[in-house]
């Protein structure tokens, strides 16, 4: 995947890039999904991704708490669960097709959860786990970019 950012971004409505993300957003106090907004979005994006993901995890991939595909490209946003927009969510590392919250292993420290998105140039077919995901669409990606946030117990 040959490295691509220029303008695209993702933001959190709920937190800023380093901040600690708010508990309600982690997975026991909530595990409400933080809304987040896509800019910059390139004029030839068929389809947006996001993948959220925290490689401080203790396993071998980290853990993919959240896998979203056919976000649309005019209509950028991931609202918070019960939201309108439409899209399909992929497997986290739990198996569920769903946002999971952050709740690192006690005494683990702080973890860094990395929201990554990702403009294609096609669109993805089925919903596949975030390894299977950058496997096959790694060569579709127009650009890429990520926001940062952090979360301890």
């Amino acid at each position: 995947m040959p490295l691509n950012i220029k303008d695209l971004a993702v933001t959190a409505l709920d937190f800023g890039p380093g901040e600690r993300i708010p508990d309600k957003f982690a997975a026991d106090h909530g595990n409400a999904a933080p809304r987040l907004e896509i800019t910059g979005v390139p004029a030839k994006t068929v389809e947006l991704a996001l993948i959220v993901h925290d490689p401080d995890a203790p396993l071998p991939q980290g853990f993919t708490h959240w896998v979203v595909y056919g976000i649309d490209p005019a209509a950028p946003v991931v609202p918070a669960q019960g939201g309108t927009a439409v899209y399909r969510e992929g497997p986290t590392s739990l198996g569920t097709r769903a946002y999971t919250g952050p709740q690192p292993p006690p005494e683990h420290g702080r973890h860094h959860y990395y929201f990554w998105v990702y403009a294609l140039d096609t669109a993805v077919n089925g919903e596949p786990t975030r390894e299977e995901f950058l496997s096959a669409y790694g060569n579709h990606v127009i650009e890429q970019n990520r926001l940062v946030g952090t979360y301890s117990a």
